[in-house]
């Protein structure tokens, strides 16, 4: 069975090139636009990795990061921050909230198959 991947971005072109990219790489993807869509999604059935953009409608990305973080029906899936914020200060909030990494924009498309492949086999 394929890996479960859970987009999370309010971009419409990004959410798409991310959604091809992760199908492409034998994923199975799901797409969240908002932060009260991600935590839905992710209560229904939990994801092996979730691309969360930070800046997104309702619940930012660092809520969602902390939420999924306080569910131990999440414990194994992993989190990846998606965003444009680069500053060192964000990057290390992210991981201190529990991202198990954290990619700015733009980022290769290649690379970021690469991670998530890489968090996924553990």
């Amino acid at each position: 069975m394929a890996a479960s991947v859970l987009v999370v971005d309010d971009e419409p072109n990004i959410v798409l090139s991310l959604e091809f990219l992760m199908r492409q790489a034998g994923f199975d993807v799901r797409v969240a636009r908002d932060g009260d869509a991600a935590l839905a999604a992710i209560s229904e059935r939990a994801p092996d990795l979730v691309l969360l953009d930070l800046m997104i409608p309702g619940r930012d990305g660092y809520e969602v990061c902390q939420a999924i973080r306080a569910d131990p029906a999440c414990a194994a899936t992993k989190i990846v921050m998606l965003t444009a914020r680069s500053r060192e200060i964000e990057r290390e909030k992210g991981i201190a909230l529990g991202a198990d990494d954290y990619v700015t924009k733009p980022f290769s498309t290649r690379e970021l198959v690469d991670r998530v492949r890489k968090l996924l086999d553990g």
